[in-house]
């Protein structure tokens, strides 16, 4: 089973991604964390990354369908990808579509966790606190979720059509959260 968790900075994606990694035997795939890896690694790619993180953009899709390609071609994850903040954009939707039909796999689930900009500050203030994450700086967050709401907005209705998803209020207690996803997968 594949399955799509959107949702602005701070709605909790990478919470819900390793409860359903846990429970589904599965792997998640962050473009976040997969960004920040070649930051840490002082790679050219990862250098052209900070640019894009500090001016509140995303990252090229070029950049990001790359390393998602890697991990869609890998044989251990067949059919157990759980993607975290990806797809970001209609054009990376497209690409996702194509790899995952080019290796006979399709999303089986998109979970949207629709916040509030309130809820993400204050979420994103105590998370600054407690992962000394280097992205959490309130200025960069503000414009990065402006640029989630306008940039996502296409992604979102291109899969809102499909009978597979979901929106969810993403300013429920986790646990919450994680029994309203627990019962739509039936687990």
């Amino acid at each position: 089973m594949n399955l799509i968790l959107f949702g602005p900075p701070g709605a909790g994606k990478g919470t819900q991604a390793k409860y359903l990694v846990n429970k589904l035997n599965g792997f998640q795939v962050s473009t976040g964390d997969m960004l920040r890896d070649e930051i840490q690694k002082d790679t050219e790619i990862g250098k052209k990354i900070i640019s894009d993180m500090n001016d509140g953009k995303f990252v090229d899709d070029e950049i990001v369908n790359q390393l998602i390609k890697k991990i869609i071609a890998d044989p251990i994850k067949t059919n157990r990808l759980i993607f975290d903040g990806y797809p970001r954009s209609l054009n990376q939707a497209k690409n996702l579509d194509i790899l995952l039909s080019n290796s006979n796999q399709k999303i089986d689930f998109v979970f949207f966790l629709n916040v509030n900009k309130e809820t993400i500050i204050k979420r994103i203030e105590k998370r600054k606190i407690l992962e000394k994450r280097s992205d959490d700086d309130l200025k960069i967050i503000l414009r990065r979720y402006e640029t989630y709401m306008q940039t996502t907005k296409p992604v979102l209705d291109f899969y809102s059509k499909n009978p597979n998803f979901y929106e969810i209020d993403g300013a429920l207690e986790i646990d919450e959260i994680t029994q309203k996803i627990a019962a739509f997968l039936n687990v």
